[in-house]
């Protein structure tokens, strides 16, 4: 598929870029953005819960009272869970939550994304521009220009730039990535993917960036 490269002004630079079909035109398997999705949130769950066990609570480590007797029940010493203040039983531990997936899976999942956005018509090229200094309102203009600035926008580039994402990152619905970062959550996440043009033709020259 053809799309036209657009200038900051939001108007048509003459040229257009031809991303490929096997990557922007396949039927989308929605199963696969589905676990991509899901190991990515899993990936970023810290699972730093915990809780403290009999081991582990303050108190004295001393029978409460003799076994036999007393006419009571048999207690052991006052971290028993029963108590207040005690341990807990089979509380939860520091655990990861990631989980593995076939890299297939994961480039068809990215593939598959990507072609939802084509066939949504969700995805603008812009030239390359250069940004001297850290300039939030002159992206904001750039975003107005293009007409997606009420909407969740995924900014990609071939490679960093710290003036361009010192601009965006105080605008609450626009993230940046660079081309070999580029994940299926970020590109399902957001409403339109801006490329700009020289990491829009690495899709033309290269395979798809492997997912981490």
């Amino acid at each position: 598929m053809q799309i036209e490269v657009l200038n900051t002004q939001g108007e048509s630079t003459g040229r257009t870029v031809e991303l490929p079909d096997d990557i922007f035109g396949i039927v989308p398997n929605d199963h696969a953005i589905y676990l991509a999705v899901k190991q990515y949130l899993a990936a970023n769950h810290q699972g730093t819960h915990k809780v403290k066990t009999r081991m582990e609570v303050k108190g004295a480590s001393r029978k409460l009272h003799r076994q036999k007797g007393t006419g009571g029940s048999r207690k052991g010493n006052i971290r028993n869970p029963l108590y207040k203040g005690g341990g807990t039983i089979f509380g939860p531990k520091p655990h990861g939550y990631d989980f593995k997936l076939n890299k297939k899976v994961k480039d068809l999942a990215k593939t598959s994304a990507l072609s939802y956005k084509a066939k949504e018509s969700a995805i603008l090229i812009i030239e390359e521009f250069a940004m001297d200094a850290p300039k939030t309102k002159r992206f904001v203009e750039v975003l107005t220009n293009l007409k997606v600035e009420n909407k969740k926008t995924l900014v990609v580039t071939s490679e960093n730039n710290d003036n361009l994402y010192l601009s965006l990152r105080n605008i609450p619905s626009v993230e940046s990535t660079l081309l070999a970062d580029i994940n299926t959550y970020n590109i399902m996440n957001a409403d339109v993917l801006i490329l700009t043009e020289n990491a829009a033709k690495i899709f033309t020259e290269e395979e798809l960036p492997a997912e981490a």
